[in-house]
């Protein structure tokens, strides 16, 4: 055990509850050793100030997307090294809890509500909690949106318009679980047909999909692109560093706790204790406003200290209040929605922007004249382009989301077994749709 207590009568009590009890700070060493997705901005921040309260102590950051974090964790965990697991994405956690790869722990900081807007910030079945809490939405670059011509979007209806094609940046929920719970908000608040047209109407806008989260604010921070499709922190943290960038939340977001768990067999687990009591302490949710991090703090009293502006979901209700996000849907089609997204977005996006921009222009062409043949194509290329290859009640059959294993890291990667039969089926439907819609949409813009 990598923890020394100066108490050894303590260690019946630990066996006894599962509720880990923290020794002083001075008593305290070892390794703790942190699978997080987030940036190094945010874990250095609070690394350092963890290591100077407990010397003893020395972090491992072991930085991971969020679904390869989960990955890790299941596939080591006959061996587990790791002693927290910090991220997020809340459903990301249920994937984990499912698996029995979290320990409970009972949180002793006191200050924290049960909730922000409508979500729990901790677990109920108190498996992981939340010390911050996260919204989504839209960065824009303000110099680019000016040299460029182009109008603010704060909504997704506006990405879709004709005006922001080749402007618009986002990753992929696949390699991000911030994209995911962001791509799964849309769905859920719009509905399953309704939700994956707008997300195909908005991709059809983009100049890229970024290969990792933060890849989204450094295209918008640098110009590469002008919009960015992001968690909120991202555009905040940016503008905070003096970025000529601003952000966001549209209606139809959400707000969701950011948590930390506290892994199965952790080989420190009660300096894995400390470091979650710490985060929720005052120093700790004070260095969530640090300008390189800037996320929203759980505990309400902390944003006495916010910079002007800066949003307070215990005060503005608004925020995220569109959608009550389900955990449980989310969690059971969770790797179906990334493999969907990747086929018709992630991996065609040549051909769904291609199809796209002529269907733009055929309407563009059509507008202020009649003509019903060239209206039918337009009519029958869209129905094209939203045409989805499984019906909701299929995504979360449990038999057939067990299916879906393996993430693609690029377009390339082998994928083996019946979710490569699967895949395939789809990717052959969707690129004879995208096709076909083109086809109909240079023919109809051909009429007029």
């Amino acid at each position: 055990m990598k923890t020394k207590y100066t108490k050894l009568a303590m260690a019946g009590v630990l066996l006894a509850s599962c509720a880990f009890p923290l020794s002083s700070a001075q008593a305290l060493e070892g390794t703790l050793t942190v699978v997080t997705s987030y940036p190094p901005d945010t874990t250095t921040t609070f690394k350092t100030a963890f290591e100077k309260k407990y010397p003893g102590i020395k972090v491992e950051m072991l930085k991971k997307k969020t679904t390869a974090g989960i990955k890790y964790l299941q596939e080591t965990a006959s061996a587990n090294k790791s002693d927290l697991f910090w991220a997020s994405a809340p459903d990301a956690f249920e994937v984990l809890k499912g698996d029995s790869l979290l320990a409970k722990y009972d949180v002793k900081v006191k200050g924290i509500p049960e909730k922000v807007g409508s979500f729990p910030i901790n677990d109920p079945d108190g498996y992981y909690k939340g010390f911050a809490a996260s919204g989504y939405g839209i960065m824009w670059n303000t110099r680019y949106l000016k040299a460029k011509k182009l109008p603010v979007a704060t909504e997704w209806s506006e990405l879709k318009k004709p005006i922001y094609f080749g402007h618009v940046g986002m990753s992929a929920p696949s390699r991000s679980g911030t994209t995911h719970l962001t791509v799964e908000t849309v769905i859920q608040g719009m509905g399953w047909e309704k939700g994956w047209a707008e997300w195909k109407a908005i991709a059809g806008n983009f100049k890229t999909v970024t290969a990792r989260s933060f890849g989204v604010p450094d295209g918008v921070n640098s110009g590469q692109f002008g919009l960015g499709i992001v968690i909120d922190f991202f555009g905040l943290s940016s503008k905070a560093s003096g970025f000529p960038v601003d952000f966001a939340y549209p209606k139809v977001t959400t707000l969701v706790p950011a948590n930390i768990s506290i892994v199965k067999n952790a080989p420190n687990k009660e300096a894995a204790a400390a470091f979650i009591e710490f985060l929720l302490s005052t120093q700790g949710q004070e260095l969530l406003l640090d300008p390189k991090i800037m996320r929203l703090p759980v505990n309400p009293k902390t944003y006495a200290k916010a910079p002007a502006g800066f949003p307070n979901p215990f005060k503005d209700s608004s925020i995220g209040a569109a959608v009550k996000f389900d955990l449980g849907l989310s969690k059971s089609r969770y790797n179906v929605v990334n493999s969907l997204f990747d086929v018709m977005i992630t991996y065609r996006l040549d051909e769904l922007r291609t199809a796209t921009r002529a269907l733009q222009e055929a309407r563009a062409a059509m507008a202020g004249k009649t003509n019903a043949k060239a209206a039918a194509m337009i009519k029958e290329a869209q129905a094209l382009i939203d045409a989805l290859p499984i019906t909701e009640a299929k995504a979360s059959e449990k038999d057939f989301a067990k299916i879906f294993k393996k993430k693609r890291k690029k377009a390339t990667t082998k994928i083996t077994g019946r979710q490569a039969e699967v895949e395939g089926k789809w990717d052959e439907m969707v690129k004879a749709n995208y096709a076909k819609a083109t086809e109909l949409a240079k023919a109809a813009k051909s009429l007029l």
